[in-house]
C-alpha cells in the first residue's frame, strides 16, 4: 500500500511540474494546448473511494489554476471528469469494471484508448467552455476541443506506453 501511495504521489507532482513548466508553453496556432495532467485522474486506481479521486482532482486543478491564473476552470473540469469517470469506465471496459478487475497495464489497447479519449474530450470541452463562457463562440470552443484533445490523446498514449514498460 505504501508503494502504491508513493507512485501516485510522484505521478501527481511530476504531472503538475511537467504541465506547468513545459506543456503550458505550447500554444500552436491558438488551438493546440495539451493538458496531460488528466492522466492522473485517468490512471487513478478504481478500487479507491470515489470521494478521494474527486478531492484529489480538485486539488490538482486548483494547483494548476494557481500557477496559470485561470480562475478555477481547471479545477471545475477536473472535478467534472472525476465525477463522471465511473460512467466512462463502465462504457469502455464493461463487465471488467463491474467486477473491479481492471488493471490498466493488462487491458486491451482499444478499451484504454476509448476510455482516455472520452475523458480527454469531456475535460477539454468543459475547460474551453468555462474559459470562453459564451455559447455564441461554440465553433471556436469545438475547434479548440478537437485539436487539443487529439494532441493530448496522442501524448497521453505515448506517455503510458513509454512508462508502463517493465524492464526485464
Amino acid at each position: 500500500m505504501n508503494s502504491i501511495l508513493s507512485v501516485h504521489t510522484v505521478r501527481f507532482i511530476v504531472l503538475i511540474i511537467f504541465q506547468v513548466l513545459v506543456l503550458n508553453h505550447i500554444n500552436f496556432l491558438g488551438y493546440i494546448n495539451p493538458y496531460l495532467y488528466i492522466l492522473f485522474i485517468a490512471l487513478f486506481p478504481i478500487k479507491n473511494n470515489r470521494l478521494i479521486i474527486i478531492i484529489l482532482s480538485f486539488l490538482l486543478g486548483l494547483i494548476l489554476d494557481i500557477f496559470l491564473d485561470s480562475g478555477g476552470i481547471h479545477a471545475g473540469a477536473s472535478v467534472f471528469i472525476a465525477y463522471v469517470r465511473p460512467v466512462f469506465l463502465k462504457f469502455a471496459f464493461g463487465s471488467m469494471y463491474e467486477h473491479q478487475v481492471i488493471k490498466f497495464n493488462t487491458v486491451e489497447f482499444g478499451s484504454k484508448l476509448t476510455y482516455f479519449s472520452l475523458l480527454t474530450v469531456t475535460h477539454h470541452f468543459i475547460l474551453f467552455l468555462l474559459e470562453v463562457f459564451s455559447f455564441s463562440k461554440i465553433i471556436f470552443i469545438l475547434e479548440k476541443t478537437l485539436y487539443s484533445s487529439i494532441f493530448t490523446i496522442l501524448l497521453g498514449v505515448l506517455m503510458t506506453i513509454i512508462f508502463s514498460r517493465k524492464i526485464k
